[in-house]
């Protein structure tokens, strides 16, 4: 069957989904590597052409990845809901973004629509526009989160202060944490990138944020973006753990390549939860 679009006299053909969405993209060095990107502008812009004619219920009826294989899809599938899918499931991938870019499309209704969108659809869609066209509908989306402080209010604009250093030096992230926050910077989060990825150093990292943090009353939250299995046992040892952070991927088998599955990132979300760190929410624990 496949996809087929005509562009500039000449017809271009796309197998499956899988190859219209990667030869949509933009041009990605890591896509070239992998033989996935397209292999002219034409093509590219042949691909999305073709893309804005799929009709969303096409993500909904067709597993890109096996559901038998792959326990991110069959998440993403038992999770879908379809009554918030409805008022859309008539649409085109273009026709998707054309009502994203419209005044009908407002906070609510984007709001009542969000659980029936799969990451699929919004993969699509996302293909088919400029980064303005991104960030006019990025801003009609409002996520207000509560931890010890309040961030996503409309206007506001939250950072996050990444004091690392080199070699994990505490009196070095000490002063450089004291440098950002006389900027006014960290209220979304303190969050360091080790140097060194282990439990030990973890430990001492956040017990040295979470000093400063209670010594001079600041509201923020704070997190160390070490393995998220590195994160369970710095909690198991009572380390001061806020936030839990881990790199993620769309497939099982991605996944597998970072070590974590759903099973241990559930734990991790459980055990966080647990602490009860926050003082007026408890929505920023995994991030």
């Amino acid at each position: 069957m496949g996809y087929r679009h005509t562009l500039g006299g000449e017809s271009y053909h796309f197998r499956d989904i899988k190859a219209l969405l990667a030869i949509a993209s933009s041009l990605r060095s890591g896509d070239q590597l992998a033989g996935l990107a397209a292999q002219s502008d034409a093509q590219r812009m042949a691909a999305r052409y073709a893309l804005a004619d799929v009709p969303l219920r096409s993500f909904v009826e067709t597993a890109l990845v096996p559901y038998e294989e792959d326990e991110v899809t069959r998440l993403i599938v038992d999770t879908h809901d379809h009554t918030a899918f409805a008022p859309i499931a008539h649409m085109t991938v273009g026709e998707f973004r054309d009502w994203l870019l419209s005044h009908e499309a407002d906070a609510s209704s984007l709001a009542r629509i969000a659980p029936g969108i799969t990451p699929e659809m919004a993969a699509a869609v996302s293909k088919l526009m400029r980064n303005q066209d991104l960030m006019s509908v990025a801003r009609k989306v409002r996520v207000v989160t509560r931890f010890r402080n309040t961030i996503g209010l409309s206007g506001c604009l939250s950072s996050r202060l990444q004091p690392n250093h080199p070699t994990d030096d505490l009196k070095g992230i000490a002063a450089s944490t004291l440098d950002g926050l006389l900027y006014g910077m960290g209220d979304a989060v303190i969050g360091i990138n080790p140097a060194t990825d282990s439990v030990a150093n973890g430990l001492a990292l956040l017990d040295m944020l979470d000093h400063a943090r209670q010594l001079y009353d600041i509201p923020t939250q704070t997190c160390v973006l070490t393995h998220v299995t590195n994160t369970l046992e710095i909690m198991n040892c009572g380390g001061a753990v806020d936030l839990v952070f881990q790199s993620v991927a769309g497939t099982q088998k991605a996944n597998e390549g970072f070590g974590v599955n759903l099973a241990i990132l559930r734990e991790a979300h459980e055990a966080a939860l647990a602490l009860g760190r926050g003082t007026i929410g408890a929505e920023r624990h995994v991030f």
